[in-house]
């Protein structure tokens, strides 16, 4: 299966007429700050080769990012801080992510998401998330080099869980809980991580911090290079959590 394959069918499906209409309806409308730019106004493909070590699911595109852009995690605050974290582990050439031809490239790395719509005020609905996890299943089991799936949220945790099954790659060596820097590995030595998702309600609050997405980002890059050669910032931080107090990250 050529790794680009499902981009077309991603960009072109109609299954779900709520997030449907709420994406053309949003590029319709704009916001004013993008009013003379031309929104995207449908579903959006994942960004990074198929040959990627590294996985990164994130919950759904935003708004007025990447259903503006086209690309996922492009175009807001959140793709800022992601793809910081990625280059700073090494796994991208720039910074920030702000057009689709602003030479932005993954290098041993794919960007995606649960559910690829952007969904009425960030929250699709069980049975959209439920049909868009076909996308994901295919595209893990189309990515045979894969060793690390971060996971950004509860909901993408949640949807890498339940499409790892059904991409035919095997189980998990225990049931996954979602945690910021949990880890879980499947039976075939992958290890999937949890992630604060870097939105701006966790990282406006301090719940998720830089160096706490770093860390996690960091901890991927080793896991997908078999080491930790290669990230240009390796950190051991504290993570904060509401509920727990501060913890050591693994």
């Amino acid at each position: 299966m050529r790794g680009d394959a499902p981009a077309g069918r991603i960009a072109a499906c109609r299954a779900c007429p709520r997030l449907v209409t709420h994406c053309r309806e949003v590029a319709r409308e704009k916001k004013r700050a993008y009013r003379d730019e031309r929104y995207w106004g449908k579903p959006v493909p994942s960004f990074g080769p198929i040959s990627a070590r590294l996985l990164v699911v994130g919950l759904a595109p935003g708004a007025h990012g990447a259903n503006r852009t086209g690309r996922v995690f492009t175009g807001d605050s959140s793709g800022d801080w992601l793809f910081r974290a990625l280059f700073d582990a090494g796994f991208a050439n720039r910074t920030e992510s702000i057009a689709r031809r602003d030479g932005l490239k993954m290098q041993g790395a794919r960007v995606s998401c649960a559910v690829r719509c952007a969904p009425p005020g960030n929250r699709p609905e069980a049975d959209e998330r439920n049909r868009c996890r076909a996308f994901l299943a295919e595209e893990l089991a189309a990515m045979r080099r894969l060793r690390v799936v971060v996971a950004l949220g509860g909901i993408a945790f949640d949807a890498v869980r339940r499409a790892w099954r059904e991409s035919g790659r095997g189980a998990w060596e225990a049931r996954p809980a979602f945690g910021h820097a949990s880890e879980t590995r499947a039976d075939d030595g992958t290890l999937l991580l949890g992630c604060y998702h870097p939105s701006r309600q966790n990282t406006n609050t301090g719940r998720l911090t830089r160096e706490m997405l770093a860390a996690v980002m960091g901890r991927g890059g080793g896991g997908a290079r078999g080491g930790a050669r290669g990230a240009r910032r390796p950190v051991r931080i504290l993570c904060r959590s509401p509920s727990a107090g501060s913890h050591r990250c693994p």
